[in-house]
């Protein structure tokens, strides 16, 4: 046995010599290679991981950004009644809206009903009640903007109409005037009609009023006079109103809940893998101790490992995740709702947190391996 570990780490001696220009990256790859089975299995853990992390993410921002264009394109400040849980509940009273223009500095206001109702085979379908000077926002592909008894609907919504000329909402029926083409998939999936029909279905005035203000106006001081119309008002900027948003909220913590429980999970499936991995190379590294190879380089060659299996697995995961977002984007049942994008910003906190977690799964089993006494690695002891 001694003859023969002496041998094996002689011809060991000499293959290093001659592989002495051989970069560290080739050392990696003929390792991960070797290995085949455990490396697609960690590959595929840490694909999988990224994935839920991209898709979490990107689906929630989606939400989040189309939401917030929707309001921001209306203007400066957003009004709503105090002290509600969010906007479907909020009920303000759209004769406000001549008193509010009269204020210095305001351009104009425009009020907007949000709710929801099924439509025909879909279950739930966007439904907004617009005053007359915001029809403007929505963008004709035919037909005329809708007037009493009539709606306009989005695109993606039509298409899937069996009857294309009426549509029946809370048990009311209005004929199809139009149909308008949005970038925003909330709007884009959504039914548009008069706020006066909106009002009579879901039973209030408005849910809130969008005001434009005079560019560079004091729009802190123009909040004030608003609220001082009304106690039971509540008038925020709309970069505010968005900031604070409760359904904002509720939708950041859960998807960060879930990407983290993803990342766990993840990290917790590399540890384990790595370990039996290293474990199987023992007599490799006791061997690598043996010949005078420190325990800082034996460390750094697993990490090298790890880094090429984040950065392989991460841009997989990246590719996959647009072809999903871009299938989800096209399913006409989601009805445009679901529209997830991955931004240059959240593609670079992903890459950094692939990375980080192939390394930082790797360090335990790395240094335990490196730190173990030679002779019982080349002997098979466990690690």
């Amino acid at each position: 046995m001694f003859i023969y570990s002496s041998l094996s780490i002689h011809i060991q001696r000499l293959n290093l010599q001659k592989n002495k220009g051989k970069s560290l990256i080739s050392f990696a790859l003929k390792a991960l290679f070797a290995n085949k089975l455990k490396t697609i299995l960690i590959y595929l853990s840490l694909i999988f991981s990224i994935i839920s992390i991209f898709l979490i993410s990107s689906i929630s921002n989606g939400i989040i950004t189309m939401y917030s264009s929707m309001l921001k394109s209306d203007g400066d400040i957003i009004i709503t009644q105090a002290n509600i849980s969010d906007t479907f509940f909020s009920n303000v009273n759209i004769d406000l809206i001549e008193k509010i223009n009269k204020i210095q500095n305001v351009l104009e206001s425009s009020a907007l009903i949000v709710g929801a109702s099924p439509v025909e085979k879909l279950p739930i379908v966007a439904v907004y009640g617009a005053s007359s000077n915001r029809f403007k926002n929505y963008k004709l592909e035919s037909g005329t903007y809708a007037q009493k008894n009539e709606v306009i609907v989005g695109k993606s919504i039509y298409e899937q109409l069996s009857n294309k000329k009426e549509i029946q909402i809370a048990n009311r029926t209005f004929k199809i005037s139009g149909v308008f083409k949005s970038e925003i998939g909330f709007e884009n999936g959504g039914v548009v009609l008069t706020i006066g029909d909106a009002g009579e279905i879901f039973n209030k005035s408005a849910s809130m009023i969008m005001v434009n203000t005079t560019l560079n106006s004091d729009v802190e001081r123009i909040i004030k006079d608003i609220k001082a119309l009304d106690e039971q008002l509540d008038a925020k900027s709309t970069q505010n109103f968005v900031d604070n948003y409760n359904q904002f909220k509720i939708i950041k913590t859960s998807s960060n809940v879930i990407s983290f429980i993803a990342f766990s999970m993840g990290l917790l499936g590399i540890v384990s893998l790595m370990s039996i991995t290293i474990n199987q190379r023992k007599s490799e590294f006791g061997i690598k101790r043996a010949l005078g190879i420190s325990t800082s380089k034996i460390v750094y060659s697993i990490m090298t490992e790890s880094f090429i299996l984040g950065l392989t697995s991460f841009i997989s995961a990246f590719v996959i995740s647009h072809i999903v977002l871009f299938s989800i984007k096209n399913i006409s049942s989601l009805q445009g709702y679901v529209n997830g994008e991955i931004s240059n910003e959240l593609a670079f906190y992903i890459f950094i947190t692939s990375i980080f977690m192939a390394i930082f799964g790797s360090i335990i089993p790395a240094l335990n391996a490196a730190k173990t006494d030679p002779v019982e690695l080349i002997q098979g002891n466990k690690i």
